[in-house]
């Protein structure tokens, strides 16, 4: 591993530092993290999500959402 420096604006550092203590990990490892997601991340196979999170119906329940006003 190689050390580096970062310049990151006071609010950057704030969110880092915040979301550090959040998850229990360093901020290194939040940023070593970030860039394995999203430089480093493989190109995409197959299916791709269209969403991010958990999905809030089932497949089953695809016409319900016509239902909700």
């Amino acid at each position: 591993m190689e050390k580096t420096q970062v310049y990151l604006r006071k609010e950057e550092l704030a969110a880092l530092r915040a979301a550090a203590v959040r998850s229990g990990c360093s901020v290194a490892e939040l940023v070593r993290d970030a860039v394995r997601k999203v430089v480093l991340k493989p190109p995409a196979t197959g299916p791709v999500a269209l969403w991010d999170g958990e999905p809030k119906r089932r497949s089953v329940e695809h016409d319900s959402v016509h239902d909700e006003t």
